[in-house]
C-alpha cells in the first residue's frame, strides 16, 4: 500500500505540475481532485500542501507588482486568508462525503465558467467590500474543500487585472492560503509528520512537471490545452460529487 501510494502521489504532482507549466495554474486544483478520490479529502489537501507553496511563492514575487496588487486587493487577500481556520474546522465536524461532494461542485463549477469563457466584471469602487465578501467566502470554502479557486480566481479576473498582475495575484492569493491551510490543518490535528513528510516529496515531481509542461507549451496551442483541462476537470468534479452523494443515499 505504501509503495501504491507513493506512486499515486508521484504521478499526481507530474501531471498536476505539468499542467501548471503549459497554463501557469491548475497544479492544487489537479492534485487536490485526483487525491481525493484516490486518497480522501483531508489527506489530499494536506498533501498538496508543500508542492502548491513552493510552486507559488515564486509567481507571489515574480513581476514586481506586488506592492501595487496588495495595495488594491488587500481586503480580498485578509479574509481570504484568515478566514481559512472557520471552512478547516468543519473537516473534523461534518461528514466528509459532504465536502467531497462539494468540492466536486465548486470543480465543475470552475470549469464550466471557463470552457463558456464567462467573464464578470465588478467596478472599482466596488472592488473593496466585494473582495471583502467573495474573500471570506474563499477562505471558508478553501478551509472546507482545499480548493482555491472558486470564487478567488473569478474576483481577481473580474477586476480587470493585466495578464502578468493577474498571474502574479493569483500567485498570492494561493500563497497565503496555503500558509493559512496548513495552520488550521495542524491546529486541527489533521497534518500528520507523514503527511507533512510525502507533501514534500511530492515537490519533486511537481517541478519536473513543470519542466514537462513548460517544453510542452512551445508545441501545442494553451487555448487547445486549457479547453482539455477543463474538460477533464469537469469530468473528474463531476465523478467526485456523484460518487460522495451516492455514499450518502
Amino acid at each position: 500500500m505504501d509503495t501504491l501510494v507513493l506512486v499515486t502521489i508521484f504521478a499526481t504532482f507530474v501531471l498536476a505540475g505539468t499542467v501548471k507549466g503549459v497554463i501557469g495554474l491548475g497544479l492544487p486544483t489537479v492534485s487536490l481532485a485526483i487525491l481525493t478520490v484516490a486518497l480522501g479529502l483531508p489527506q489530499a489537501i494536506a498533501l498538496l500542501l508543500v508542492p502548491s507553496l513552493v510552486t507559488n511563492v515564486w509567481q507571489a514575487l515574480a513581476g514586481g507588482n506586488a506592492g501595487a496588487i496588495l495595495k488594491r486587493i488587500w481586503p480580498f487577500i485578509i479574509m481570504a486568508t484568515i478566514t481559512v481556520w472557520i471552512g478547516a474546522i468543519a473537516l473534523t465536524r461534518v461528514d466528509l462525503s459532504l465536502l467531497s461532494a462539494l468540492l466536486g461542485a465548486l470543480l465543475v463549477t470552475y470549469a464550466l465558467v471557463n470552457l463558456a469563457g464567462v467573464r464578470l466584471s465588478i467596478p472599482p469602487q466596488h472592488e473593496a467590500w466585494v473582495g471583502a465578501l467573495l474573500g471570506t467566502i474563499n477562505g471558508i470554502l478553501t478551509g472546507m474543500t482545499g480548493s482555491f479557486a472558486v470564487p478567488g480566481v473569478m474576483f481577481l479576473q473580474a477586476i480587470g487585472l493585466p495578464r502578468d498582475a493577474l498571474v502574479q495575484a493569483m500567485g498570492i492569493l494561493f500563497t497565503v492560503s496555503t500558509i493559512a491551510l496548513a495552520i488550521a490543518l495542524g491546529h486541527n490535528d489533521l497534518l500528520s509528520p507523514r503527511l507533512g513528510l510525502l507533501s514534500a516529496i511530492g515537490v519533486i515531481p511537481a517541478i519536473g512537471g513543470m519542466v514537462i509542461g513548460q517544453r510542452i507549451r512551445k508545441r501545442l496551442p494553451e487555448a487547445t490545452f486549457r479547453k482539455v483541462f477543463f474538460v477533464a476537470l469537469f469530468a473528474l468534479g463531476a465523478y467526485i460529487a456523484a460518487n460522495a452523494l451516492l455514499t450518502l443515499i
